[in-house]
């Protein structure tokens, strides 16, 4: 009988080196997309999928990130006071319940490969899902959520994919297609950060995935890929290797790379304009700017 997967990896060991200063204090995990924080989008994409435990793969400096997921009675208390029940209820979906988070420290940074491997034991020998908070992704339909519905048809590995311009393949895992159905797509290999040029196709590797218990084995393995770090990709791809089902899925939704500081003004944009309270405003503000733009050329 197939298993349900209910556990996810979220891998937030990394300096976000990229935000600093910001991030010399605030994990990058907990920056605010108008005014909710990366990993809240997160998990609530997992929590749409059916989500029931959460693993965190954390490092060094990293407590107020795990603070985020706790009760704040003192503010609950003020906010039940003074009758903000709206302010309330949007607190206390943040809450976690007990023994529903679990943290793994991530001692070196040795790649995403070996941040999934940290979290070997609690996975045991079931699948489960990753997701990078980085990637954040604007969808009807969570991202996740969708995979999961796809998983239910074609169980084994699966990892979302999207169309990149063939000049940005390099920066990515790329998928080497066997079989374009549409939405599923079959692979004979993927390729992590292929040279300019030497990609297999466009379509990339973003980070979304649902993984069965033989990749951890492949980790287990330490193998040291691209950049000298243990990568998830070859991990994955050694599962295509042994003839065992692994599925590139095209998600219907847009995706943000909130790793950079212009994927993440982009996507603060553009989750702005969807709030309605704030859309007149800003719209009225970047149509000004513009304006001033045009005038001064």
């Amino acid at each position: 009988m197939k298993r349900k997967v209910t556990k996810a990896i979220f891998p937030v060991a990394g300096l976000g080196t990229r935000f600093l200063p910001a991030t010399k204090s605030v994990p990058k995990e907990i920056m605010t997309l108008v005014d909710k924080p990366l990993i809240q989008y997160a998990i609530d994409e997992a929590r749409a999928a059916g989500i029931k435990e959460f693993i965190f793969v954390t490092s060094r400096g990293k407590g107020a990130l795990e603070d985020y997921f706790d009760e704040a009675p003192q503010l609950e208390q003020s906010l039940r006071k003074t009758g903000k029940d709206d302010l309330l209820e949007t607190l206390q979906a943040t809450n976690m319940e007990s023994g529903a988070i679990a943290y793994i420290r991530q001692h070196k940074a040795l790649g995403l490969g070996h941040a999934v491997w940290c979290a070997r034991r609690l996975i045991s020998n079931e699948p489960f899902a990753v997701i990078l908070p980085d990637d954040v992704i604007a969808a009807d339909k969570p991202c996740l959520q969708q995979m999961v519905e796809a998983y239910e048809e074609a169980p084994g590995c699966m990892v979302a994919a999207m169309e990149v311009p063939k000049e940005q393949a390099s920066s990515y895992g790329v998928l080497d297609v066997k079989e374009d159905k549409g939405a599923l797509v079959s692979l004979n290999g993927m390729v992590e950060k292929p040279k300019a040029g030497e990609a297999p196709s466009n379509l990339a590797v973003i980070g979304r995935y649902i993984l069965t218990p033989d990749v951890l084995r492949n980790l287990n393995k330490k193998h040291v890929g691209t950049g000298g770090e243990i990568q998830l990709t070859d991990a994955i791809a050694a599962e295509i290797a042994e003839e065992r089902p692994v599925h590139g899925f095209r998600f219907k939704g847009r995706r943000f790379d909130c790793g950079s500081k212009s994927g993440f003004l982009q996507a603060t944009v553009s989750f702005g304009l969807e709030r309605p309270e704030l859309r007149d405003d800003l719209m009225g503000y970047i149509q000004n700017v513009v304006s001033q733009q045009k005038a001064a050329e």
